[in-house]
């Protein structure tokens, strides 16, 4: 039996699961992410608990297939990490450095695209041979699959769905720099803005007004509760998010869009209202794309981390 590891980076904890050969995780784990001092313990500590890992199963690295890891920031096929802002990184070579301090071969790439093969593999995806993974948290994110691999483009920038432009009338400014990107719509972050912006100019009638912080949370709460005012602010998020997928669809025609992040647990409630718009705007031709939810929470990106390790190889040892 062959093992590996799947390990997802975030800027305040480093999740890090233990696979069997067939995609099975024998445990998973978190550890702190310490991101001082150019986050230079982050990896010596991704080792150290790699190898108390093996020790506790009883596991020689001979049995292991390496680590695929997934990190917050671009990463080049040869390893190269082009600074990790949140990890207070600059640039460096993640396989050969991880590499020497574990004794493993190393395969590393974004963290977004990693929860996007997790998902698509082990999740929301399951079956497909192509699907769109859309992360709808405080921004929007994701990853698209094409044959089972992820699509990184030649400037680390495939997926970047949150930054597809709508055709919104105030064409809100992005931290990106460009204007009307759906992220400034569809996200968190993008629904309470709009909520408060309707809410400034107007006196409509809703269970909103007075809250202070409004959330999207709250949003969600009372459309579901038959609020009127907020079924129109989350109706507005949702067709320009079907208008950003369908844009997508055109380009990477996926089987399957699973619609994942903190906004996902509204469930069939977003799913249903989504798809509706996306089919207002699609090409015809996609028609059969089928859409579900993510399903292995904040596990997806240590799936897809070890999925990328087994499926992509690396050259760096």
């Amino acid at each position: 039996m062959k093992y590996g590891f799947g390990v997802d980076v975030g800027g305040t904890t480093v999740k890090i699961g233990l696979f069997d050969q067939t995609g099975t995780l024998l445990e998973g784990f978190e550890i702190p992410t310490h991101t001082e001092n150019g986050g230079e313990r982050i990896l010596p500590e991704i080792a150290s608990a790699i190898d108390g890992v093996l020790a506790r199963h009883g596991i020689p690295k001979a049995d292991v297939e390496g680590v695929g890891i997934g990190v917050p920031g671009p990463v080049a096929p040869d390893g190269t990490v082009n600074r990790c802002v949140n990890l207070n990184w600059g640039v460096f070579n993640l396989h050969k450095t991880l590499g020497e301090l574990t004794g493993l071969r190393v395969k590393g790439g974004n963290d977004a695209n990693c929860a996007a093969l997790g998902e698509h593999w082990k999740g929301g995806g399951m079956g497909c041979r192509s699907t769109v993974f859309v992360t709808l948290g405080t921004g929007v994110g994701g990853g698209v699959i094409i044959d089972g691999k992820v699509l990184e483009g030649a400037h680390g920038v495939g997926g970047e769905i949150g930054h597809i432009t709508v055709n919104a009338p105030d064409r809100v400014p992005c931290t990106c720099g460009k204007r009307g990107c759906v992220e400034q719509y569809a996200s968190a972050n993008g629904v309470v803005r709009m909520a408060k912006e309707r809410l400034a100019s107007s006196e409509e009638p809703t269970a909103l007004r007075g809250k202070d912080p409004l959330t999207c949370k709250d949003v969600f709460a009372a459309a579901k509760s038959g609020d009127r005012f907020a079924e129109e602010v989350l109706e507005q998020a949702f067709d320009y998010l079907g208008e950003a997928l369908a844009s997508a669809c055109c380009v990477a025609d996926p089987e399957r869009i699973i619609l994942g992040g903190g906004m996902s647990k509204a469930g069939d409630y977003l799913l249903e209202r989504v798809e509706k718009h996306f089919k207002k705007y699609m090409f015809h031709a996609c028609k059969g794309t089928e859409f579900s939810l993510a399903a292995l929470g904040n596990d997806a990106g240590m799936y897809g981390a070890y999925r990328l390790l087994i499926t992509e190889g690396s050259e760096e040892k």
